[in-house]
């Protein structure tokens, strides 16, 4: 089984930037199935403002410690890096999250 953490602002489709997600939906996913976890709320890591700030960055990747992917429908290549090298596997879609996580299971993508 897997966890994933779906970047939305509906609830329904995966359809949030990454530095603007104020909540991810978490998900566990396996060979026959998915299902809905709980929802954790986020401090939107990029603040237009202010940028980038990795403090941000680390408390998302903190609120979402047991998750093994977080699915976004765009990040930018830095955030990208920084979630990367910190072991954070990250996947840009969109779509419904149920056509989605459909995918994810049916492809074995994680």
């Amino acid at each position: 089984m897997s966890r994933l953490a779906i970047a939305t602002s509906d609830g329904f489709a995966v359809n949030e930037h990454f530095g603007h997600a104020k909540f991810f939906r978490i998900y566990d996913i396996a060979a026959d199935g998915y299902s809905f976890v709980d929802v954790r709320d986020a401090v939107a890591a990029c603040q237009h403002a202010l940028g980038h700030d990795t403090t941000r960055f680390d408390k998302i990747i903190e609120i979402l410690s047991d998750c093994d992917a977080v699915l976004v429908e765009r990040i930018g290549e830095g955030a990208a890096a920084y979630l990367i090298g910190k072991g954070v596997r990250v996947f840009e879609v969109s779509g419904s999250i149920d056509a989605v996580l459909t995918k994810f299971i049916a492809d074995r993508l994680i």
